[in-house]
């Protein structure tokens, strides 16, 4: 006999699992904006050195 499918619990697993990289994704951008803020306060700041490339305006 064949299992039945359960969609509700195939659907909490990707909501799962969406809000897990949603979350890293998050802090990924806080960590980066936490070493921007930081190179700034020391005062070596510049945005030639920013891993996205030139700043532009």
């Amino acid at each position: 006999m064949a299992f039945k499918v359960n969609y509700n619990q195939q659907r909490a697993e990707r909501d799962r699992a969406k809000a897990a990289k949603k979350e890293a994704k998050l802090r990924e951008q806080e960590e980066e904006t936490a070493r921007r803020k930081a190179e700034r306060e020391r005062g070596d700041y510049t945005p030639e050195s920013d891993e996205n490339g030139p700043a532009q305006a």
